[in-house]
């Protein structure tokens, strides 16, 4: 069982074991300033605090934040981290430039137990969930490291696309959310906040009535019958009219829309009767479409999508009314889209994949 540290209770909390202890409120405010806002890796960084109440808070909850193992840097600027956890496992965390700003894509999990067949992560199978602390942990340390690094650049958005599916943790990844997008810790805007999902039932609907975050849904199957293919756990945990329907009716708000995230896989899923299906899917979505031309990896049975197949696809979108955006894949030369890096690492595989990131 891991310790509960720090960085996974509530300020409500951290507010009563200080009471217990004899210690003004203002206190648990100094001490959340310095974990959430000024990145605080230590107690003994806490200068306004006094080394007696440092000392008591180190025996109670330990700070036990991801570390970073490795930072490998792409010649566009993407830099991705693979952090040490405390119980020796490790994960993967990216920040990906774009104009003036950092997004960052976010791990919950240890691997991924979905197994989609175009995902590095996937073949991974399930080590464990991150805790709260362990997903906006990772924040912190991407936040410190600009800081460090000076590049000058701030971290403006989030992105829950990296290792794992967030909403077969939604506990943890709730509690993160909480910490990231309040007013006295992180403060991100909800709107700079996108949580990725494959579509679980409960969760998927608990994300949406939280208003936390925007949602992305991994699609990239206009069928059912192409999608158990391709993603067969996800397929059947929701069958994809029953997910549509769900994205009908999903609360947003009036400007808002889900962002639909399709991976191109040459001759699987990119050809335009395939393109007319997904538009016929997204009728009545409030949405828009992100497509990723996959780059082919060993061990997984894709190829790349032909560039006249790609465009063509992206028009057809359009031409039907469909919001459609080509994204570019980032980080290629450093296995940044989620699971490579850890992958190559371990077994020694070459860069593959997409990077599933949103700017």
């Amino acid at each position: 069982m891991r310790p509960k540290t720090i960085h996974d209770i509530s300020f409500d909390d951290l507010a009563a074991w200080l009471t217990e202890q004899g210690q003004p409120r203002f206190r648990a405010e100094q001490i959340w300033q310095w974990l959430w806002i000024k990145g605080a890796t230590s107690f003994e960084d806490m200068t306004n605090v006094s080394k007696s109440l440092r000392s008591a808070l180190s025996q109670v909850f330990p700070i036990a934040l991801p570390t970073v193992a490795e930072v490998h840097t792409s010649a566009d600027g993407t830099r991705k981290f693979l952090l040490n956890l405390h119980d020796g496992h490790v994960l993967e965390t990216v920040l990906i430039p774009g104009g003036e700003h950092f997004t960052q894509c976010l791990s919950t999990q240890v691997g991924c137990n979905l197994g989609c067949t175009f995902c590095s992560t996937g073949q991974m199978g399930l080590t464990r969930n991150l805790s709260a602390a362990e997903i906006a942990g990772q924040v912190i340390v991407a936040r410190n490291h600009l800081w460090q690094t000076g590049t000058g650049m701030r971290l403006r958005n989030l992105v829950f696309m990296g290792m794992g599916e967030p909403l077969l943790n939604w506990e943890n990844v709730d509690n993160a959310l909480d910490r990231l997008i309040h007013a006295s810790a992180m403060n991100f805007s909800p709107r700079r906040v996108t949580v990725s999902t494959v579509g679980v039932p409960g969760t998927l609907d608990a994300l949406g009535h939280s208003h936390k975050a925007s949602l992305a849904v991994s699609l990239h199957a206009p069928n059912q019958e192409l999608r158990e293919k391709i993603m067969p756990r996800a397929a059947r945990m929701l069958p994809l009219p029953d997910l549509l329907a769900r994205l009908r009716s999903y609360p947003m708000a009036p400007r808002q829309r889900v962002t639909i995230e399709y991976v191109l896989l040459g001759g699987v899923n990119d050809s335009l009767d395939q393109a007319r299906q997904l538009v016929r899917c997204l009728n009545g979505i409030r949405c828009k479409v992100n497509l990723i031309a996959f780059n082919p990896c060993p061990g997984l049975p894709y190829s790349a999508p032909e560039t006249e197949q790609v465009l063509a696809f992206e028009t057809l979108l359009r031409d039907k009314g469909l919001t459609a955006t080509l994204r570019k894949s980032k980080g290629q030369d450093i296995s940044a889209a989620c699971g490579q890096l850890k992958t190559r690492r371990t077994a020694g595989a070459n860069n593959c994949g997409p990077t599933v990131t949103n700017t």
